[in-house]
């Protein structure tokens, strides 16, 4: 089974590379080599090493492993939070427009 090439813009390597660093970083501070995360994770050394260099073929599941083991998973979850997603909130919002109620109408006619 062949691997399908992933097609990345610009801002999406950026990202990617980004959060690579940030895994290093991490990995860094906790004085851990790249083996131990692997070990740690259950990946291979050569996916940490992808993760690392922001390599976008490498699955979320490698991420999500490699976050686990140090500790850092529960923030993957809110990475697309409804409550970060403004456009969504807005275009949802445009969708339901104002609802005008109906029935008799009240008066301050007392």
């Amino acid at each position: 089974m062949g691997r399908t090439a992933v097609h990345t813009t610009a801002a999406t390597a950026l990202v990617l590379e980004r959060l690579g660093q940030h895994l290093a970083t991490a990995r860094i501070r906790r004085g851990w080599r790249q083996e131990d995360v692997a070990r740690r994770a259950g990946i291979h050394v050569n996916t940490v090493r992808k993760l690392e260099a922001g390599a976008p073929g490498t699955g979320i599941g490698a991420y999500a492993a490699a976050l686990w083991a140090m500790g850092l998973l529960e923030h993957l979850a809110d990475v697309a939070g409804p409550e970060r997603d403004r456009e969504g909130a807005t275009l949802a919002a445009a969708r339901l427009g104002t609802r005008a109620r109906t029935g008799p109408q009240l008066d301050d006619d007392f």
